[in-house]
């Protein structure tokens, strides 16, 4: 994009498509995602000039329901490429909301800069009454352009708030105010390009985690099982026949299952399967040995992970190791 300012920084955007792509299909309420392309969607807004040299790249055209874990290779080998150009400043990523936390907090752990990478999408359509990507957009440019962004890890800006990737989750199905932080609050606030940052995150992430680096060829397959009132062990066992050499329980209350799940699961475990225990709660802490015994069924406790990252964690864990112990440990670590 041109501008007259020879001292902005260069941003290289990334586009995934997503809501924030998105036009009306006929009806005043349904959409389709992934509609419009990235050079359209930074023309919508000539306030970018103001804040950054935008060069961009179309990465994928999808809704973020579609996301999988060959575009986060994908992604994520762009977005590393991009940074290791000493010319680019930082990398923003247009993406739907529906999978953007797990997006999100894939790249926290495999990108290996402190330059500012930064999520950004929409939960209105870019042709709906009061769309909101738009500023979503303007924001999160002017956060991927301020130095103070460096060295906080992946960042996803949406309705003038600052989430950190880790800690963020998608809570509302159509509201603007979707993303909440349960555990430690907002990265920041930023009104009309203006930030207000606030403490930076305390578990490991991009310079000094252990995934930056070279990426694997492709991820294991795990799977999550959602535990309920009755549940039985067929979807547990079902998903060991299909080769899922991990397994997320989003277990009920502190990430706990019936005697039939347990049974299951155990014996999954005992056949070198990696078995987590999240919640379905939506926050606070998984830990070990409360009700389930961990240590004599080989189970790894999620700490703080909802299930949903808890398998991005695990996928990549499994790359390195299927020792439960050293899993263990990159649950308390990132």
């Amino acid at each position: 994009m041109p501008s007259s300012h020879p001292a902005l920084p260069r941003i290289r955007v990334l586009a995934t498509g997503g809501t924030i792509a998105g036009a009306q299909t006929g009806g005043a309420r349904g959409y389709q995602a992934a509609a419009f392309s990235i050079d359209a969607l930074v023309g919508a807004v000539p306030q970018l000039a103001a804040l950054a040299h935008l060069e961009v790249e179309q990465v994928a055209a999808l809704g973020s329901q579609d996301m999988n874990e060959s575009v986060w290779l994908q992604l994520a080998a762009r977005a590393q490429a991009a940074l290791a150009d000493p010319a680019l400043a930082a990398v923003v990523i247009t993406h739907g909301t529906d999978t953007m936390e797990e997006t999100g907090y894939f790249l926290n752990l495999v990108v290996g800069s402190a330059k500012p990478v930064v999520l950004v999408g929409a939960m209105r359509p870019a042709t709906e009454i009061s769309a909101d990507g738009p500023m979503n957009l303007y924001n999160a440019v002017a956060v991927a352009a301020h130095p103070d962004a460096r060295g906080r890890g992946v960042l996803i800006v949406a309705n003038d708030e600052i989430h950190f990737a880790r800690e963020v989750s998608k809570t509302n199905t159509t509201q603007v105010g979707t993303f909440k932080a349960t555990h430690r609050g907002l990265a920041g606030l930023v009104h009309a390009g203006r930030l207000h940052l606030y403490a930076p995150p305390v578990r490991r992430h991009t310079t000094a985690s252990a995934f930056a680096g070279p990426l694997p060829p492709a991820l294991p397959r795990v799977d999550i099982v959602y535990a309920h009132a009755g549940m039985g062990r067929e979807l547990i066992d079902a998903a060991v026949r299909a080769g899922a050499r991990g397994l997320v329980v989003a277990g009920v209350g502190d990430g706990n299952l019936n005697a039939a799940a347990l049974a299951a699961t155990a014996a999954a475990a005992r056949a070198g399967v990696a078995v987590v225990r999240s919640s379905r709660t939506g926050g606070g802490v998984v830990e070990r040995n409360i009700e389930v015994n961990d240590d004599e069924l080989g189970f790894i406790a999620a700490d703080e992970l909802n299930p949903q990252k808890a398998r991005v964690l695990l996928m990549l864990g499994l790359t390195r190791t299927a020792d439960p112990a050293a899993l263990q440990e990159m649950f308390f670590t990132y």
